[in-house]
Formats: structure tokens, C-alpha cells, sequence
């Protein structure tokens, strides 16, 4: 029964390229027509509940039957599968990429209602859970220049992911309408790429704040070598602990931070922010965002790979910062530049397979593999992007054209660029 549902979900979903399956009796299906433009796979199921598996849950069964070695590629690897399954199915082109079965998605639902209030607590495990697994592993994978992880900014001439994470740290500081001498609140701090950037090429202090402590150790330490840990301050510290204090800030920036707060927790964020600004504050948030209407967390993403995590969409983000009168001064829509990045966070995971399943095992491996297929292409099919999304208390604090933005941008980044040195 289970093998007819897969044959039949199979050949709805691949059309273009080939998926040829072959199942645990031996027996063969070549489902799609070769297409240059699309990859051909070919997987193996090695026992007789994979299907059902998958039935049951599209994301979470064909990802842990992968994980368990249950599905076995036999050509191409496991981003040329998803590929080929989104591919097939973009998003713009009004498609879905099968639905989990009506009771995975009641059950879905109420563990995202549960998890997604994100107290205090529950953010720091939440948090531990995906960035204290080590930071040899995001060593391995992120550029050495800054550590960023998070999306990278590609404009043209832009080639490598050093330059397209300096390009981004630029883009940003730029709509932060820095002077120097301003204090600069950085929530999420990550390893202190941010916070470093901004220190030394826009002369302002940082307090960079993290709940990882994994993140907050190699942050101080970059920081130091960099030569600016007179400027910028790490704390491991929760957002909401800081207004009480009676901190105050020029600018505050979040880079990938706002995919952890929890929808309940919106409208505490923004009030939060809005309170740590002064008068003429800015502050600029950068998260993943979903393209269309509000929805939900899949059960893959919220077990392995960020649980209490959210991906909101533009509606909802735009309608929380509304309540406390903050003003959405401007709003950039970035498509694609993620999934240049991600790409290249997922060969230098391949290329460095060997030392990845040393640290770990085999299993954590094709996890990690399967959750940057999967993120990879839902920038590129599928209905994810990037928002960033500038806010201000009052509607003078920045000049009333957008031209400010590009002359900061380029003088941070000539700022930034190596000193060419004498030929010898």
C-alpha cells in the first residue's frame, strides 16, 4: 500500500530531471523525464517502512530515514534530491511540495504553540541546542573573516563568502547611520563579527549580547585579536534583561537573532527595543522571513535543527513593531543572496566530511547535510527570504532619502578592503 502512495506522490511531485527509486524487494521506478536543467538521482529505500515513514511526514520522515541510512543515495548526492523535488515545485509558481499528513500537522501545530512562548529559559536551552555543539564545526564551515551565520549580501563583482559577509556587515552599517562615539547594542551577537565590524571601521562601542556560551568565549577572543576589545563588550545576557537596568542605545542591530524570539514574543521584542533606544535611535533587524502568509515550523527544523525557532512572515513582524510606535522607515527584501550562501557553507561541510564525522558521527553528518539542502533551496524554490527591516522612534532621526545609506556603504567598505603592499 505504502509503495503505491509513494509511487503516486513521486510522480505528482517529480516531472523534470529523474528520481529513479529502488525499493527494499529489488523492484525499480524511474519517475520525471531527463531535463538538462534539473538534476538526475537515484536513491535506494533499504527496508519496508521508509515510505510509510515519509508518508506520514514528508520533511521529517524522508529526513530521518536519510539520517538512519535508510534512504542510500545512489546518484547524486543529497542536495541534488532536494533540488530536484523543489525544483519541481517552486513556490512562485504556486506548487507545494506535498503537505504532511492532516494529523502531523495538528500535532505540528500545537508542539509549535507550546515551544514558540520562548521564555527567558527556554531560550537559553534553545539556543544551546544548535550553537553550543561546538565551534569547531562553524569554524569548518563559515567564513574565517568574520564568522558570520548568517545570510551574506552577493552584489555584483562580489565572488567569494569573505567578501559577500563583509559586503553584508557593510549594508547593514550603512542603515544604522553611524557617527562615532555612539553606543551600538548588537542582539545575537553570534562570534562578534558584527560587533567587530562596527568598532573598527565605524568607531562606535558595542555591547554584543549571546545566550551561547560556546559563541560568547570565541566572540571575546576575536575581539581581542582584532584589536577593539577596548570597544566592544560581550555579555551573556537574555534581551529582555537589559531595559530594567536602564541601558540606553543609539543603535541596535539583530542579525538572524529575531528566527528564535517565538511569535508570542513579538510584541515583547519590539517594546524591548524601543525602550533600549533613545529619542533618535535607529535600529535595523535582519532575519530570514517567509514570502507569503503566516505559517508554521516543520517537524524536521523544530527537532533537529532549531527548536522553538520561527521563520515569520513580513505581515506579522511589521504588525508587532506596530503596537509600540515604531516606524518601519525602510524595508529590503533580499532573495537569493541566501542561498549563494548556504551553498557554500554546504561544500565546505562536504569537503570536510571526514573531520565533521570525526567530531560527531555519520548520522549528524547527513543531518547537517540534509538541514542546508533543504534551507539552501527553500531560498531558491521555496517561499523563504531575507527582510531587513530599519525602524525609528522619531520620523526626523534620519535624512528623508535613502542616498545616505550608499555613500556609507561605500566608504565602510573602502574602509574595510586590505592596504595594498608595496611591491618589493
Amino acid at each position: 500500500m505504502s509503495a503505491r502512495l509513494i509511487d503516486r506522490l513521486l510522480a505528482r511531485l517529480i516531472r523534470k530531471g529523474t528520481l529513479e527509486l529502488t525499493y527494499a524487494d529489488g523492484h525499480k521506478r524511474v519517475f520525471g523525464e531527463p531535463d538538462p536543467a534539473f538534476p538526475d538521482v537515484a536513491i535506494r529505500f533499504t527496508d519496508g517502512k521508509v515510505g510509510r515513514d515519509i508518508l506520514l511526514d514528508i520533511r521529517l520522515g524522508a529526513a530521518e530515514a536519510f539520517m538512519d541510512g535508510r534512504i542510500v543515495m545512489e546518484r547524486g548526492d543529497i542536495m541534488d534530491l532536494v533540488t530536484l523535488a523543489r525544483a519541481n515545485n517552486r513556490w512562485d509558481n504556486g506548487r507545494s511540495l506535498g503537505e504532511p499528513s492532516f494529523p502531523s500537522r495538528i500535532k505540528s501545530r500545537a508542539k509549535w504553540l507550546i515551544r514558540s512562548f520562548n521564555k527567558p529559559g527556554s531560550s537559553k536551552r534553545n539556543v544551546s541546542h544548535h550553537y553550543d555543539i561546538g565551534n569547531a564545526l562553524y569554524e569548518l564551515m563559515l567564513d574565517a573573516e568574520h564568522m558570520q551565520y548568517s545570510c551574506g549580501y552577493w552584489p555584483e563583482g562580489v565572488t567569494t563568502l569573505g567578501e559577500a559577509q563583509e559586503a553584508k556587515l557593510a549594508h547593514i552599517a550603512a542603515k544604522l547611520a553611524l557617527s562615532p562615539g555612539q553606543r551600538v547594542l548588537d542582539i545575537g551577537c553570534g562570534w562578534g563579527g558584527m560587533a567587530i565590524f562596527l568598532a573598527k571601521h565605524a568607531g562606535v562601542e558595542v555591547l554584543g549580547i549571546t545566550l551561547s556560551e560556546e559563541q560568547i568565549a570565541l566572540a571575546r577572543k576575536r575581539a581581542e585579536a582584532a584589536g577593539v576589545a577596548d570597544k566592544v563588550t560581550f555579555e551573556l545576557v537574555d534581551y529582555r534583561e537589559l531595559a530594567p537596568r536602564g541601558e540606553k542605545f543609539d543603535r541596535i542591530v539583530s542579525v538572524g537573532m529575531f528566527e528564535h524570539v517565538g511569535t508570542p514574543q513579538y510584541e515583547t521584542f519590539f517594546r524591548a527595543c524601543a525602550n533600549l533606544m533613545t529619542e533618535e535611535g535607529v535600529a535595523l533587524i535582519h532575519t530570514i522571513g517567509r514570502m507569503g502568509s503566516p505559517s508554521y515550523t516543520d517537524a524536521f527544523t523544530d527537532k533537529y535543527i532549531f527548536p522553538g525557532g520561527y521563520i515569520p512572515a513580513l505581515s506579522e513582524t511589521v504588525e508587532a513593531s506596530e503596537k509600540v510606535r515604531l516606524i518601519a522607515s525602510d524595508v529590503e527584501t533580499l532573495r537569493i543572496h541566501y542561498a549563494k550562501t548556504i551553498d557554500e557553507w554546504y561544500a565546505r561541510v562536504v569537503a570536510n566530511k571526514d573531520a565533521i564525522v570525526e567530531m560527531y558521527d555519520e548520522r549528524f553528518y547527513r543531518m547537517w547535510t540534509f538541514y542546508l539542502a533543504g534551507a539552501s533551496t527553500s531560498f531558491t524554490y521555496g517561499g523563504m527570504c531575507n527582510y531587513q527591516i530599519q525602524y525609528i522612534r522619531h520620523r526626523e532621526a534620519l535624512p528623508l532619502t535613502r542616498d545616505y545609506m550608499g555613500e556609507a556603504e561605500e566608504k565602510l567598505l573602502e574602509s574595510a578592503a586590505p592596504v595594498p603592499q608595496p611591491v618589493k
